[in-house]
């Protein structure tokens, strides 16, 4: 029975990272090109969440994933983006279903860690959000969620800049 649990919590941290994204699909995102970071808020009780460190680590992997687009970062003046971001975590559970022989099937409860990292683009001028990606990793331990925060910000930006329709 313990084996099963273990395989299920396997393959559902296997696949557990979930990236959204919102933009608004009036602008051209072309015409941003500097960026700058405000200070992220980490929404944590977990010392492996909340810390300097984790704040520092989050802005450098900002500042890559930009760069990486074509942005270029400004401590100060003027420019074309604000990013704002919060990281969270939530315990919560989940119930989990399989086969047990002749007594049908077997319900198990399996508690786990949502982290969850949302990085929102402002136009600094009017203050508009005007990109969002929620990125979250269920993993049942918050430093298992730490270890997974530059795979957060990769993923976040790997559709940006994004598409009109």
């Amino acid at each position: 029975m313990k084996t099963i649990a273990i395989l299920l919590l396997a393959a559902g941290g296997a696949c557990a990272q979930k990236v959204e994204m919102q933009f608004d699909q009036s602008l051209d995102f072309s015409q941003f090109k500097t960026f700058t970071i405000a200070a992220g808020r980490l929404n944590s009780k977990n010392p492996a969440l909340n810390s300097e460190l984790v704040r520092k680590r989050i802005d450098l992997d900002i500042q890559k994933a930009m760069a990486a687009k074509g942005l270029e970062f400004a401590e100060s003046g003027k420019v074309d983006l604000r990013v704002v971001y919060t990281l969270g975590a939530v315990r919560q559970a989940k119930l989990e279903t399989y086969p047990a022989g002749w007594w049908g099937t077997r319900v198990v409860r399996v508690p786990y860690t949502e982290g969850t990292l949302v990085i929102d683009l402002r136009h600094p001028a009017t203050r508009s959000l005007v990109w969002r990606a929620i990125a979250r990793e269920e993993k049942a331990d918050a430093a298992h969620i730490e270890a997974k925060l530059d795979d957060m910000v990769k993923k976040a930006f790997e559709k940006y800049p994004p598409k009109a329709k």
